[in-house]
């Protein structure tokens, strides 16, 4: 067991000091493109098909050393799209979910090329439903718009100095999001 402390410490030391390089810092531009897996909207095998949840984000940072030399403080803007369409039993209903928000978050760099982040997603969901009843009179479109306060975390991991794989939970328009970062 012994043997296996001092390596496992030697590591973990290792790690917390491998900050060598800042991942998101003042002044950086940061645009997020994802799709999103396992959304509340239109689950289910009701729906004929789905369209995938797209979403898409940009944040600026712009506070750095917010807590200590690894964290920064980033606001942004972020859109999302999903839809489902349903043809059967002479109805045709289709609907879509449209979502625009303002976003901030508070990043902190454990380690070095992960940018892990948390934030709050103030925002506005637009549904549209188209419904065609196939009976003369019973049609209905519908709207429905409300806001929408999300918490989300999420990390970037850079391959390069400019391009990250992307992970969020709990963002917009999906549960899972998954996608790429473009560090400008």
């Amino acid at each position: 067991m012994k043997k296996f402390i001092l390596p496992l410490f030697v590591i973990a030391l290792f790690v917390v000091q491998a900050h060598a390089q800042d991942v998101f810092v003042k002044g950086d531009k940061v645009v997020n493109l994802s799709v999103g897996v396992g959304s509340s909207l239109y689950s289910g095998s009701v729906y004929g098909s789905v369209t995938p949840a797209l979403g898409a984000s940009f944040e600026v940072g712009v506070v750095d050393d917010l807590f200590d030399e690894n964290s920064a403080l980033g606001v942004g803007a972020y859109v999302g799209y999903t839809g489902a369409k349903f043809d059967g039993f002479g109805n045709d209903f289709k609907t879509s979910s449209f979502i625009i928000g303002a976003r901030g978050a508070v990043h902190y760099q454990f380690i070095d090329r992960l940018d892990t982040y948390g934030g709050l997603m103030l925002g506005y969901n637009i549904v549209n439903s188209d419904w065609e009843s196939g009976l003369p009179g019973y049609d209905a479109d519908y709207t429905d718009s409300k806001l929408l306060l999300d918490l989300y975390i999420g990390g970037r991991y850079y391959f390069t100095d400019n391009v990250a794989g992307l992970l969020e939970i709990g963002s917009g328009i999906a549960y899972l999001n998954i996608g790429v970062a473009l560090k400008f």
